[in-house]
């Protein structure tokens, strides 16, 4: 049986940064120390970045009726599960188990990245991005941030925009 050849990724590259490159999008990574003590993944890139809340988007992953589906909602507020599902065209949304997450997607919970996942996964992300030039996202590992405008993101993933945030 012939073996399989990975791509190398570019020294400190995530699937997610090598995506944005493979892809032609201008981004910009902002890297930071994880502190595992800190209550809020979000909350801390926002924290250390010095970015305000409502621009720094977290990545989660819900089952819409059998189906993961990511959701990328600012880590000021929570998603709002009906509103996802509705999005989606299903009826009901609830949190993946975290360990299908990690498995799915490819990344660990708190770097989980709506980019470069292992398996693609319908993406919604929350309508409140589209307010801002540039919005951040995880770039695939805790401490890792990519800033990248709300279009490219919506682009690259193929997501749809709708209001899913809740405050």
């Amino acid at each position: 049986m012939a073996k399989k050849s990975k791509k190398q990724q570019p020294s400190g590259g995530t699937p997610a940064t090598v995506a944005l490159t493979a892809a032609g999008i201008d981004y910009t990574t902002h890297s930071y120390d994880h502190d595992p003590s800190h209550p809020s993944y979000g909350d801390e890139a926002a924290e250390a970045m010095g970015v305000s809340p409502d621009r720094v988007f977290k990545t989660l992953v819900a089952d819409v009726d059998g189906n993961l589906t990511v959701a990328v909602v600012p880590v000021a507020g929570q998603l709002d599960l009906k509103a996802l599902a509705a999005a989606v065209g299903g009826k009901r949304a609830a949190m993946a188990d975290p360990a299908l997450a990690e498995r799915t997607t490819g990344y660990v919970r708190g770097g989980i990245s709506p980019l470069g996942q292992r398996r693609k996964l319908p993406t919604v992300l929350d309508a409140s991005a589209s307010a801002h030039p540039t919005i951040c996202v995880s770039a695939g590992r805790r401490g890792l941030e990519v800033e990248l405008s709300p279009t490219d993101l919506t682009t690259l993933t193929n997501a749809t925009l709708a209001p899913i945030g809740r405050a």
